[in-house]
């Protein structure tokens, strides 16, 4: 099978979902808690090359934090990578990563279009 990768918190009940999903599904998947391990920034900008969407677009903009440091006024893209570099709680979870592709497990749909 594939190299799958999903950035996971265990706290997310879409989070548990997905891993419960590829488990059900014989796939083996790196689970990478993110809060835990963050992403680099050069990890967070490959995979958002691989889904094909901005930073905001990747952000949870209902998070308190996201209000705090008053990113819905920020326009730099690269601005926008470093705070979620800085505060992994503004990334949109799940992310499942297979093949230089990527799906946000919202729906949980994405992730089975993913691994076909």
């Amino acid at each position: 099978m594939a190299n799958v990768t999903i950035w996971h918190n265990p706290r997310c009940s879409k989070s548990r979902n997905a891993v419960t999903l590829l488990e059900e599904k014989g796939v083996e998947a790196d689970v990478v808690k993110y809060l835990d391990t963050p992403p680099t920034k050069e990890e967070l900008v490959a995979v958002l090359k691989m889904l094909g969407i901005s930073a905001r677009e990747l952000m949870r903009t209902k998070e308190s934090i996201y209000k705090e440091l008053n990113l819905k006024e920020e326009t730099d893209e690269d601005k926008l990578i470093d705070a979620m570099v800085q505060n992994p709680k503004l990334i949109e979870r799940p992310v499942v990563i297979k093949d230089g592709k990527a799906a946000i497990g919202r729906p949980i749909e994405n992730i089975i279009d993913l691994l076909v």
